[in-house]
């Protein structure tokens, strides 16, 4: 599993997170549509851009959008590192992949509150939820881009 191999699954699994995160928060928890994007631009931009108002705002969206992105690549990365040398089948590379975006929720949203305190208001079922995801997309990806015959 190469590095190119895991930010390619990195930003397909930080594509569906985005999705089912954004889904969900308004869906299921109540919350707002543009709430994700504004959380994840707070990173860079500080706490201003945070709800309420959680409309869109198209300079705040690809602020938050550059660094999900950014961050979801990293992660890809050093999984596909971690994979690389493991012998893992297919299932226990997704389970891998999923108890690693489990890590990731617990790591971001109980141990970066001291730098970013609103990340506590996020901290739920749902965006656990959307982690868990993360994290087999991820691994799926990975295992299948190496049964395609995709160099690993």
């Amino acid at each position: 599993m190469t590095i190119r191999n895991g930010i390619i699954a990195g930003l397909v699994a930080g594509l569906v997170f985005l999705l089912v995160e954004m889904m969900l928060v308004p869906t299921v928890g109540g919350g707002a549509l543009w709430g994700p994007p504004r959380m994840m631009a707070a990173i860079g931009m500080g706490p201003d851009v945070l709800p309420p108002p959680a409309t869109f705002d198209a300079a705040i969206v690809m602020v938050g959008m550059i660094i999900h992105f950014v961050l979801s690549a990293v992660l890809g990365a050093l999984f596909a590192l971690a994979m690389r040398s493991l012998d893992l089948s297919r299932n226990m590379v997704m389970l891998v992949g999923m108890l690693f975006g489990l890590a990731i929720y617990f790591v971001n949203f109980y141990g970066f509150t001291a730098m970013f305190p609103w990340f506590a208001m996020a901290r739920g079922a749902i965006t656990a939820f959307a982690h868990l995801v993360f994290g087999g997309v991820l691994g799926w990806c990975l295992v299948r881009n190496k049964s395609a015959g995709v160099s690993t």
